[in-house]
């Protein structure tokens, strides 16, 4: 399998609890309707910061992450580039988060315990 992480910084303009509670309800309830993510997507996870400093680590840079999962990286494409999720996630996307500063990784399932 396939996993997608999706490292997201929240819009500037938005407080961190506004951010959550859009990237919760809003955002994954919309994201969640589309056909092409009921059929390509066999997991999806999200992941919300807590506000908590580690002693000897950096501040958190990051206000979630997503995980989703694919059975291969076509799948992965077949969501991204879709007409449905440019025309209604994009935009929901812009609301709530600095896109620009958000980071992904594509990477390979390797379970070591």
């Amino acid at each position: 399998m396939i996993k997608l992480t999706i490292l997201l910084k929240r819009n500037p303009q938005q407080s961190h609890e506004d951010f959550l509670w859009f990237y919760q309800n809003e955002h994954a309830r919309l994201f969640s309707s589309l056909p092409v993510v009921q059929n390509e997507v066999l997991q999806y996870d999200q992941f919300h910061a807590l506000p908590v400093a580690m002693p000897g680590l950096p501040e958190p840079s990051f206000d979630g992450t997503a995980e989703l999962w694919f059975r291969d990286v076509q799948a992965i494409f077949s969501v991204f580039t879709s007409e449905e999720y440019k025309r209604l996630i994009r935009p929901s996307e812009k609301q709530f988060l600095q896109l620009s500063e958000c980071s992904v990784l594509i990477s390979v399932h390797h379970r070591i315990i």
